[in-house]
């Protein structure tokens, strides 16, 4: 299988061989796996010493979880020396019974094992890795690919999305249609056949819910589960109000919300809070949910991919490509109480801010409440996303422009 550099690797790679153990999170089938591979194969290069631990096999969880001595007794066995660096790789750390205590000996007592780990949610990460583990771990989070990864992938000719001919314009354009349409997974990405792309995600959506859900989560009611995940991914990108979903779905409330916390912390879901300065204005009480794969939302909102591009669909593909620039937490939107609304406001760099709209065609962007919001908060810079139709002004971007 060919290997390909995710852009992650960049903030990885200073901190190879450091004492702390480096953590890769993310949501299943994202490519954390894929990334190990890629680290290892560079470490290779570099002539280091490697070993890599798959936890879904049954006898490697077995034996990491017999202890540390008995870890060391296998490394030993594969060539490990001691006093020599060596970087291991544990992939699926969270099956781990006690991961926190490993982990802790092995940063402590073996600053030589160099360990890079793989968890496949934060929830789980969260719940078995204890305050015991402060300050020895850096962690990474993984997306699905971005827009510029998927390119690579696709191994397209278009490299420079910066200076495109016509011809070349109007073939990103196709290609980014289809990463709107199937999202950013790699293994979507990379499979061809369109039935066969339908058939892996509605695969990952079911090992999702059985493993992640139903064994990680402890949630028993996985009918009532599905039935959340249909919801929202209808409602992505709308107001989140749990009252009215709780009517909707027959779903008491405090289950809903933790339901929202598990999709959250498994990476499904992101709920973005109100940009408000104005509280008399402003309305800052409900938040967005968002999907952060628009293939993923498609599918389960439709119930097939469809080759139309859905408003809806256009802005969570926006907004996943918005969190693997900026992160997760400075992403918010503006909405007043006399029904101006800005999608996207950015917040970064000392309190920079960054409005943005989305709309598949720029000709149907209306420039009105931007400058209500420019001229309110003296801002300069603001941003229209679109896919379609003809840029007017420096303002107007493609999404590849982001």
């Amino acid at each position: 299988m060919k290997l390909y550099k995710r852009h992650i690797f960049d903030q990885i790679q200073p901190y190879l061989g450091d004492e702390t153990i480096l953590v890769i999170i993310g949501a299943r089938q994202v490519g954390k796996t894929h990334i190990l591979q890629y680290i290892q194969n560079y470490l290779k290069t570099k002539n280091h010493k490697t070993l890599y631990y798959d936890l879904e096999f049954p006898n490697l969880l077995s034996l990491l979880n017999q202890g540390t001595d008995a870890f060391i007794i296998d490394l030993e066995s594969k060539g490990y020396v001691k006093g020599k660096n060596i970087f291991v790789f544990i992939d699926e750390i969270q099956y781990l019974n006690n991961p926190s205590s490993f982990l802790k000996i092995i940063a402590d007592h073996y600053k030589n094992i160099h360990l890079i780990v793989s968890g496949s949610s934060t929830f789980d990460i969260k719940t078995k890795f204890t305050n015991s583990l402060a300050g020895r771990t850096i962690n990474f989070e993984v997306f699905p690919l971005s827009f510029a990864e998927f390119i690579t992938f696709k191994e397209s000719i278009y490299t420079n999305v910066s200076k495109l001919s016509s011809a070349g314009l109007k073939h990103i354009q196709m290609l980014y249609k289809e990463y709107i349409v199937y999202g950013g997974y790699p293994k979507i990405v990379l499979e061809p056949d369109i039935i066969k792309k339908q058939q892996h995600l509605l695969q990952l959506i079911d090992t999702y819910v059985r493993k992640d859900i139903r064994d990680l989560a402890d949630i028993t009611d996985i009918s009532k589960f599905n039935k959340i995940l249909k919801v929202l991914a209808f409602q992505s990108g709308q107001l989140l109000n749990v009252a009215s979903l709780s009517r909707e779905t027959g779903i008491s409330q405090p289950t809903l919300h933790k339901y929202l916390s598990i999709l959250e912390e498994t990476f499904i879901i992101k709920m973005i809070t109100p940009f408000s300065r104005s509280p008399s204005v402003e309305i800052s009480k409900n938040p967005k949910i968002f999907f952060l794969d628009s293939g993923l939302q498609s599918l389960l909102w439709l119930g097939q991919f469809q080759n139309i591009i859905q408003g809806n669909i256009f802005e969570t593909n926006i907004f996943s490509e918005l969190v693997k620039k900026y992160g997760r937490e400075v992403i918010h939107f503006w909405r007043t109480k006399i029904h101006q609304e800005i999608d996207f406001i950015i917040e970064y760099e000392m309190g920079k801010i960054l409005p943005i709209e989305v709309k598949i065609n720029f000709q149907k962007f209306n420039v009105r409440t931007m400058k209500s919001f420019c001229n309110k908060y003296k801002i300069k810079d603001w941003k229209v996303i679109g896919l379609e139709g003809t840029k007017a002004t420096k303002n107007d971007i493609y999404p590849w422009e982001i």
